[in-house]
């Protein structure tokens, strides 16, 4: 009675046996097949456009057009007087339209092809050799997105970095040298250093800098060239004895807002990726604002005797602009440090320095831009430490990587000012630089534009 189990058992091991060898058999004659009718290569699957990430990819270059219109633009516009509300809006909504054609006439190609590491080549010349099937690679292998939304994005970039100079010589600007300026620097400073910077053949990308969405390319390049423009130009008449005080607050704030919100599109846009590293990237940038808020805000108030909504949204925009090259890179508890700094450090510059310096920056395009881009891309080479929450590189050494970061910074601070020098100098040869004394007393939106902000 014993035999049967014992033998139903054999049977049963012999027939898995069997079952097991032939499943070996047969997976080896299908990879084998595989080989032969496809090619060893044929397991890596061929690049393809991600749908998820380009419709993330536009949904970040529309917020990085917002944050220039209206954004930018009403920030700006309600920190001048009213009789030069439209000459502002007017400078940024044309000098960022004006520089979109240029970017993809000649701009895209210099700066995102040929092998250069400083200037790039013109095979891209009126995005020659680019259709609609043309692919541009993320970080991950094998996903793609369309060239043509990359070149859109990195446009947003292009055209947005010269309106931030439009601050620096605000209310005495002629609007024609504005854009003559405007197309020398653009070409020969923002779209070198870009190529530097961000390309992959690039002299500062070979070395080693960091600077995951623009803190040497946008804002310290924008900010050197509006302290050049504020020396060259001379200080705003009365600018010490009459007040000049914002004369929109409300709208101040309304386009800090814009610029907050619309940064998201910049900074984790620059991730290329709708994916979870991006969630680094976003949070971020939202958290350093905050605390940068908070740090100008307290420190206003214990220095002034009151917080004022003019030093709360300049130092959202500190915040903004010193986490935008470290994003990336940063962990959380960095990123709110940061922001601290970029408060208190900017809230210094544009209210000591620039008093002990004696420069008429309209705006605080250095004081914010400038200063707080160095900061953020010097500490992006600390903060980038996993001892202190970083995500760390191959063979990262503090202090070599602070250095590189240094060498970054240096070199943006001196292309951008002789570039700078030029270009303002060229104006003013050209149509010259500012406007009459008489203009400048009666404002420039009525001399300049023939219109008014406000029909009181």
């Amino acid at each position: 009675m014993t035999w049967k189990p014992l033998m139903a058992g054999a049977g049963a091991e012999h027939r898995s046996a069997r079952l097991n060898w032939g499943l070996v058999l047969t997976s080896v004659m299908l990879t084998l097949f595989s080989c032969v009718a496809f090619g060893q290569d044929a397991a890596a699957p061929a690049p393809t456009i991600d749908k998820g990430d380009t419709t993330f990819m536009m949904l970040c270059t529309i917020l990085v057009i917002m944050m220039a219109m209206p954004g930018l633009a009403l920030f700006y516009g309600g920190m001048v007087r009213a009789k030069n509300m439209l000459s502002v809006l007017m400078q940024v909504f044309v000098v960022f339209s004006l520089l979109t054609v240029l970017w993809v006439i000649y701009g895209y190609s210099v700066a995102f092809s040929g092998s250069g590491t400083w200037f790039g080549g013109f095979e891209r010349l009126f995005l020659s050799g680019i259709n609609a099937d043309s692919q541009a690679a993320t970080f991950s292998d094998g996903v793609m997105i369309p060239e043509y939304v990359f070149i859109a994005f990195q446009c947003t970039f292009a055209a947005i970095t010269p309106c931030l100079i439009v601050g620096s010589f605000a209310e005495r600007m002629k609007f024609s040298a504005v854009l003559i300026f405007m197309v020398i620097w653009f070409t020969f400073s923002y779209l070198p250093i870009a190529r530097m910077v961000w390309y992959t053949e690039g002299y500062m990308f070979q070395k080693g800098a960091l600077d995951f969405a623009g803190g040497t390319v946008v804002h310290i390049n924008a900010g050197i060239a509006g302290l050049v423009g504020s020396f060259m130009l001379g200080k705003r008449l009365g600018y010490g004895t009459t007040a000049m005080a914002p004369h929109n607050l409300p709208m101040v704030m309304i386009g800090a807002s814009l610029l907050w919100v619309g940064w998201f599109g910049f900074n984790v846009g620059s991730n290329l990726e709708a994916n979870p590293y991006a969630g680094l990237v976003f949070l971020n940038t939202f958290i350093c604002t905050a605390a940068a808020v908070c740090a100008w805000t307290f420190a206003e108030w214990i220095i002034r005797g009151t917080p004022t909504m003019l030093g709360g949204a300049s130092g959202a925009v500190a915040g903004l602009v010193a986490i935008t090259p470290a994003c990336g890179v940063v962990g959380p508890m960095g990123a709110i440090v940061l922001g601290i700094l970029a408060g208190l450090v900017c809230l210094w510059a544009v209210s000591w320095l620039k008093h002990a310096v004696g420069y008429d920056d309209s705006l605080d395009v250095f004081g914010v831009h400038c200063v707080g881009g160095i900061l953020g891309a010097i500490l992006t080479g600390v903060f980038v430490a996993p001892s202190l929450g970083g995500t760390g590189l191959d063979g990262y050494s503090m202090g070599s990587q602070v250095m590189t970061q240094v060498l970054g910074v240096a070199i943006t601070v001196v292309w951008s000012a002789v570039v700078a020098f030029i270009a303002y100098k060229i104006a003013d040869v050209t149509v010259g630089l500012r406007v009459s004394e008489d203009h400048e007393r009666e404002g420039l939106d009525t001399a300049e534009h023939g219109e008014r902000a406000y029909s009181a």
